[in-house]
């Protein structure tokens, strides 16, 4: 009879009857009533109620019996810990059974139960657990350690179980190995600091002897952490790959990725002239080559990881190709691999072979499968300059099928093929232009454009073309409106007496009439060229191009060598480091290839070219369709340049100038080189710590000028003024108001305590519900003394982000409980998003340009940020007090953009733009952020600060540090003074005069500041200017 039955049936009253079940004196009856009750939590049924009854079952020798009470005790613990700690003692009894199986349940079960009370009482059964004499007690244990540190670290580190995990290394058994192995990893990858697995040739040694014999996950665990072992030696690497090939012919595809990922790094190590480096190629096909046939969803991550194998190292599957031909029942998704991979094993070989499947394809039913193999025969025609020809033959019988879409894909390849060899193949133009009414993709039209124009000198009619383009131009995507402009210019350059009409018309579309930046500065460009220096104008519009090469999509280099590293997982199908996807990460380690030792490699590479040998010229790659924000980002990407500027010959102007500026003004990127016209994108504004000019350290005057005690940051992070949080009506007389700041990394809630009632209040205590961010006090809420009637006390809390998370709504709504003598009492509030907001938040140009084109356009949300009246700078400065920080800068015709980075405490990013129109009080902040429910409070954040006044922390540079008289008079020296408390923050500068004495402050001036800020009055300190 099986178990079904217990999952059928619920009635009223049922608690009652298994409670009398459960303690009943027939072993049969109890065991009957423990599944029942594990089938009614199994549904979702809370038996909480019965969790005493349950425990007093665990008394037994019915191992059955005692593995459901163990999976009672595993859910209800964390709700029940009061109740769990009744159950300690039966396990630490249960790890000295002499049954081996019920001795590693118990530490098993120990280890599952997450709740802080128990695991202090786990330590002891675990150390005998870890050295038990039967293997699979010492398994066990090896992960119980690692649950156990994922608990309480601390713990795992002071009881010293790091180092027995360290000793299971060297276990006679091979499953002990590979749990240990396992667990140190587990626990490694939390704390990449730590260097946990010291591996060593001995250690090594015993991995790779207990290899044969762990189970497959275990070989996987053991094989994942020779990856990331670095041999001595390539005899050393040798001798691993010797051992490791054998798990090529396993049947668990991981066990055959892992084993290929170790084969793949070792191989750097190896030399190409080696017999042994051949070899190993050829064992490298086959197990690849089985993934291919089994099921589609295998398949997809057995290709994207063959993807990268084939772009390290191309040889290994180049005799394979007819495994990647496409079959007529495969997924789409797995026919865009597989064509992806035959390009890229495409040679002169088997060049014909892939051209008759790829013509194949291209008659397909699937419209996305279709494109992209005409696109791959263009590839092929790059890449194979031998079948260029061929390539172009075909593509022109699929031209002469008149199916749309295929023809749109040929355009766009041949413009490619044309750009790869110039006047070659320029016969086929006049099919192209019979097709020109077909043409509804940008992409297509834009190729189409570019044909005409590179070769309009060729094309009669090439102004009639042109112009038919021209009529819609407004309607046009921005690629063909740039394609067109750029075609009309080099049109007019070549025919300059035919098409002044056009030019003129086409550059007062882009300029005039046209609301995009790109198109409008490039017609301001070529209007300016054509108007000062025609003969420039044609160096610079019909320069001969760089040579394009086939592989528009190979992953860059180093980015290849990391992914190597990381074959046969998520990042590895991705194609994205694990930093790229994993959010919030504990911490993820980059990891690379080792270094090539192999004596023939150096001369091959091209980075190292021999002393004297100019290294050939390397074709460029086919540009990929920019945006704006690259665009701008580019700009601007190298170090400031210091120094004076080099000044450059003046143009002479022909005619009008229509910038206003010159073309400096537009080159904001090359001002330091170009000299005059100021640049428009400035570097992002840095804040930096003024240096002590010279006092001693202590001194009154090193107080006076440090006055954050040598700290933080000039302009500090905003703070909310205190707002009532509990009213005392509804809290027995307690009053409780606050807000909370961020100061030097630290967040804090600064509480005010307030007793209206008639008796004396003590004994507080706070907490936290959990919440969005994980935000609880970092320490208890110390109230040193009792709280009188009418009395208050000021106290500020620590708190960290390490508590329970859960997401709240609003987001940043925080539940608190505050207890004393007389009650709990609750209430929540909503913290400013700010304080989150982390001091390594300024993100690197390349990865923020990087970022902001990979975060989807759906997650991007606009506001506006109204009656503000700050300039940029401003705005950037005030910004950086709170962790959000500049990246670039830009002005475009007069409005100022600013691209900012910030990081919340759980590690996800938030992208900024943000807009200035320095006559409009209203900004416009466009936020790109992978968690898109975060930007509205990130907006409310921004506006928070930028509206708020804040006190700045000056500067101070000082006159002298001798006496005044001694220094002498200085009309530009001001004694600095603060305001007193219950005026509005401000600075007041007076000037020194002769009616206080040379160096003495009035007796107000001195009264404001000790009372502001307790800085020593003494008629000794230096004179200071703020600035």
């Amino acid at each position: 009879m099986t178990d079904s039955k217990y999952f059928t049936t619920t009635k009223k009253g049922e608690i009652f009857e298994l409670k009398a079940e459960l303690n009943s004196d027939k072993k049969e009856k109890k065991k009957e009533a423990v599944k029942k009750v594990i089938a009614s939590m199994t549904v979702g049924k809370d038996v909480s109620a019965l969790f005493p009854d349950v425990v007093n079952c665990m008394q037994t020798d019915n191992l059955e019996l005692k593995k459901l009470v163990y999976l009672y005790l595993m859910n209800y613990a964390k709700s029940q810990p009061d109740m769990a700690i009744m159950a300690v003692n039966t396990f630490v009894k249960d790890c000295e059974d002499p049954n081996p199986l019920i001795r590693a349940l118990a530490v098993r079960t120990m280890g599952c139960i997450r709740v802080d009370k128990i695991t202090e009482y786990l330590c002891e059964p675990l150390r005998k657990c870890l050295k038990d004499e039967d293997p699979y007690v010492r398994k066990t244990a090896a992960v119980c350690v690692a649950k156990l540190h994922d608990i309480n670290a601390q713990l795992v580190e002071d009881q010293g179980f790091l180092d027995t995990l360290k000793d299971l290394i060297s276990d006679s058994n091979p499953m002990v190995v590979a749990n240990a192995v396992a667990a140190l990893s587990e626990i490694a990858e939390s704390h990449p600091s730590s260097n946990l697995l010291d591996l060593n040739p001995q250690s090594i040694n015993k991995l790779l002897t207990a290899l044969n014999e762990c189970t497959e996950w275990g070989q996987i665990f053991i094989l994942d952490c020779l990856a990331n072992y670095m041999p001595k030696d390539d005899r050393e690497a040798q001798s691993i790959c010797e051992r490791v090939t054998p798990r090529l012919s396993h049947a668990n595809s991981a066990v055959v990725l892992s084993a290929v990922k170790v084969l793949m790094k070792f191989m750097e190590m190896l030399s190409k002239d080696l017999d042994y480096y051949g070899t190993l190629l050829k064992k490298l096909a086959p197990p690849l080559v089985t993934l291919l046939s089994a099921e589609p969803e295998l398949q997809y991550v057995a290709l994207r990881n063959i993807n990268l194998i084939v772009q390290k190292r191309p040889e290994i599957l180049k005799h394979e190709m007819k495994v990647f031909f496409v079959k007529y029942n495969d997924p789409i998704y797995v026919k865009l691999e597989k064509l992806d991979i035959m390009i890229r094993l495409a040679s002169q070989a088997n060049i014909a072979q892939v051209l008759a499947e790829l013509k194949e394809y291209a008659t397909e039913v699937d419209v996305d499968f279709v494109r992209k193999a005409v696109r791959a025969i263009g590839r092929c025609a790059i890449k194979v300059e031998q079948s260029a020809e061929r390539c172009v033959s075909t593509l022109l019988d699929l031209i002469q099928t008149k199916v749309n879409y295929v023809v749109q894909e040929a355009i766009v390849v041949i413009k490619d093929i044309f750009r790869k060899y110039p006047n070659k193949y320029e016969s086929v133009i006049a099919t192209l232009c019979e097709n020109l009414d077909s043409l509804d993709e940008p992409e297509a039209r834009a190729a189409m454009i570019w044909i005409v124009g590179e070769y309009a000198e060729r094309i009669d009619n090439a102004d009639e073309l042109l112009e038919s383009f021209l009529e819609g131009f407004h309607d046009e995507s921005t690629q063909v409106q740039l394609q067109l402009l750029t075609a009309i210019v080099k049109l007019f350059l070549k025919k300059p007496t035919e098409t002044q009409e056009l030019v003129q018309q086409v550059l007062s579309l882009a300029t005039q009439d046209s609301d995009n930046p790109d198109l409008r500065d490039r017609g301001y460009i070529y209007w300016r060229l054509l108007s000062t220096d025609p003969v420039a104008a044609k160096e610079v519009v019909l320069a001969e191009k760089p040579l394009i090469s086939e592989e528009t999509d190979l992953i860059e280099p180093t980015l290849l060598d990391e992914l190597i590293c990381y074959i046969g997982t998520l990042a590895s199908v991705y194609h994205k480091p694990p930093s790229a996807f994993v959010e919030g990460s504990r911490g993820v380690v980059h990891k690379s290839l080792p270094p090539r030792t192999g004596s023939s490699e150096s001369a091959e590479s091209p980075d190292t070219a021999p002393s004297g040998v100019q290294a050939a010229e390397q074709p460029a790659v086919i540009p990929t369709q920019g945006d704006l924000l690259g665009d701008l980002l580019n700009l601007d990407l190298g170090p400031p340049v210091s120094g004076p500027p080099i000044a450059t010959s003046s143009v002479q102007m022909g005619a009008v100038d229509l910038l206003g500026g010159g073309l400096d003004s537009l080159m904001g990127d090359e001002s330091e080189g170009m000299g005059g016209g100021g640049s428009s994108f400035a570097p992002a504004p840095s804040t930096a710590m003024p240096t002590n000019l010279g006092a001693p350290l202590g001194s009154g005057l090193g107080d006076l000028f440090d006055l954050t005690g040598g700290v933080g940051t000039l302009s500090g992070s905003y703070v909310a003024p205190k707002t009532v949080w509990l009213p005392a009506m509804k809290a027995k007389g307690l009053e409780i108001s606050g807000t909370f700041s961020r100061q030097v990394g630290s967040i804090s809630m600064d509480l005010v305590l307030m007793n209206k009632a008639l008796q004396v209040m003590s004994d507080f205590a706070i907490q936290f519900n959990r919440n969005s961010f994980g935000l609880a006090p970092a320490a208890p809420l110390q109230v040193h003394a009792p709280l009188a009637p009418n009395q208050s006390v000021e106290i500020s809390l620590p708190l960290n982000t390490v508590g329970s998370v859960m997401k709240m709504d609003p987001l940043n709504n925080l539940q608190v409980a505050v207890k004393n003598n007389i009650d709990v009492f609750y209430f929540s509030t909503l913290y400013p998003l700010h304080i989150l907001f982390v001091e390594d938040g300024k993100m690197e140009r390349q990865m923020f340009l990087a970022t902001w084109k990979d975060i989807p356009n759906e997650n991007e949300a606009q506001f506006q940020i109204k009656d503000c009246s700050l300039n940029a700078d401003a705005v950037s400065s005030k910004l950086q007090g709170s962790n959000i920080f500049t990246i670039a800068k830009r002005n475009v015709e007069g409005q100022d953009m600013l691209y900012q980075s910030l990081k919340l405490t759980n590690g996800i990013w938030v992208l900024a733009e943000l807009r200035i129109q320095p006559s409009n009080p209203s900004f416009t902040l466009s936020l790109k952020c992978r968690a898109p429910e975060v930007s509205q409070y990130v907006y409310q954040a921004y506006e928070t600060i930028l509206k708020t006044k804040v006190l700045p922390q000056p500067v101070l540079l000082f006159s002298s540090l001798f006496p005044p008289e001694e220094a002498g008079q200085d009309p530009c020296a001001c004694l600095l003074s603060f305001p007193p408390r219950n005026q509005p923050p401000g600075i007041s500068l007076r000037p020194r005069g002769p009616e206080n004495g040379a160096g003495a402050p009035s007796p107000a001036g001195l009264g404001r500041a000790e009372e502001g800020r307790g800085v020593p009055a003494s008629p000794s300190i230096p004179v200071a200017m703020c600035v």
